[in-house]
């Protein structure tokens, strides 16, 4: 029987490694984003395709509960089941704490908290429906163990997510559900390199400069790849990780620790 996962954000990036991934383990995959980023979406769908497994592109912005639910319903109709679910999708901007306006703080906490808290709940009731079990899976990152500067909204939304976790994943254990939480530090994506220009900016230094600083922090000596995301979550996906509920899993090179 062909299992089935949804992935969303995965228009690029992390989403779009972990999206592949899933695809090479044998599942079919419907992947997600919003509207701006529809082309890259579907070249991500195609590629998913070209593997011989199904899968289908949704258009829909996860702090939408409608829209979520829909996005849910419609991986069951046209995919069979739902087996996995990904909610990766998030946001992140530099700047300071005292310079970020109650807006620019609901716009993050409505996609990195409210989205994954969304995907959670209505992936739970369909798959309490199903009666099978599942995985649920959020991106949190290692801003969810340690607050950084610049980026205490994204901090405060990924130490939700570490709770959210923690809590969803007691009370559906009963149902045979897992849900778990990757936890990425500096990693190879559009996103990065954005705050990496925006922090060489305030910082007085060329992108290059702060890149430079910013590795030497990390053990490994390296940024880390999307594909370094993605070999964890597949094994959180796997029945491998049966017995793995409520955690938070730091993929960061030793940047840090839980």
């Amino acid at each position: 029987m062909n299992r089935a996962a949804v992935v969303t954000g995965s228009s690029r990036g992390i989403g779009r490694a972990i999206a592949l991934r899933l695809a090479k383990d044998g599942f079919d995959v419907a992947v997600n984003d919003i509207e701006s980023n529809h082309s890259d979406l579907e070249k991500v769908r195609q590629e998913i395709e070209s593997m011989g497994r199904k899968s289908i592109a949704i258009i829909a912005d996860v702090s939408k509960s409608e829209k979520v639910e829909e996005m849910m319903e419609e991986v069951v109709e046209k995919l069979g089941s739902l087996d996995v679910v990904i909610a990766n999708a998030g946001i992140c901007y530099v700047k300071s704490l005292l310079e970020i306006s109650a807006d620019e703080w609901d716009e993050v906490f409505a996609v990195n908290m409210r989205g994954v808290f969304l995907c959670y709940r209505e992936a739970a009731k369909i798959m309490i429906k199903q009666g099978k079990g599942g995985k649920i899976i959020g991106a949190c990152s290692t801003a969810g163990y340690r607050g950084y500067p610049m980026i205490s909204h994204y901090s405060a939304t990924k130490w939700g997510v570490r709770g959210l976790t923690q809590a969803a994943a007691q009370e559906w254990a009963r149902h045979n559900i897992t849900v778990n939480a990757y936890c990425p530090g500096r990693i190879d994506t559009r996103m990065t390199q954005t705050c990496n220009e925006e922090l060489a900016k305030l910082r007085g230094l060329t992108v290059e400069e702060n890149e430079s600083n910013s590795v030497k922090n990390i053990p490994i000596g390296r940024t880390g790849q999307p594909d370094d995301v993605a070999n964890v979550v597949s094994f959180l996906a796997s029945k491998d990780s049966d017995y793995i509920t409520g955690q938070s899993i730091l993929i960061n090179g030793g940047l840090s620790f839980s």
